[in-house]
């Protein structure tokens, strides 16, 4: 254990962002999603909520902020516009951690194809439909005191 790291940030889940650069990205995923087929690292959280998850890394994990977007989600088949209450529970978590951009929608097959190139895919045991997020890592700058130099 460590103090102020949220326990569900377990080792394999830090050393990844930890190890993480700018601009690189971490895909949080439900429970039906094909994470196996489609990660370059696989993180399994099988008892833990989408959003509980994303909450978690969001306390660690400073987000893109020289792109307009720096969060993704998958979009609804047949309604790409709809946005599933679980969409409004990331956003919520995306502003109370500072972001103030969109979550662009991906259709599903380019949500799964740009998790592909991500440095890994933590999966939840998120039993709701479409509580999928792409996050993308920013930078933190210099003098910032999370830095640790000087």
């Amino acid at each position: 254990m460590l103090k102020g790291i949220d326990p569900l940030l377990g080792p394999e889940l830090l050393a990844t962002l930890r190890a993480m650069g700018h601009a690189d990205e971490i895909a949080v995923v439900d429970a039906n999603f094909p994470a196996a087929a489609n990660a370059r690292r696989l993180i399994r959280a099988d008892g833990v909520g989408a959003t509980r998850m994303v909450g978690a890394i969001l306390s660690v994990l400073p987000l893109e902020q020289f792109e307009s977007v720096a969060a993704f989600r998958m979009a609804v088949d047949g309604a790409p516009h709809e946005l599933p209450p679980v969409i409004g529970e990331f956003e919520a978590l995306l502003r109370a951690a500072g972001y103030e951009g969109p979550i662009a929608a991906l259709d599903r097959f380019s949500f799964y194809e740009r998790t592909r190139g991500a440095c890994a895919i933590v999966a939840t045991g998120e039993r709701r439909y479409w509580a999928n997020l792409i996050l993308k890592k920013g930078a933190i700058p210099p003098g910032d005191d999370r830095d640790g130099a000087a």
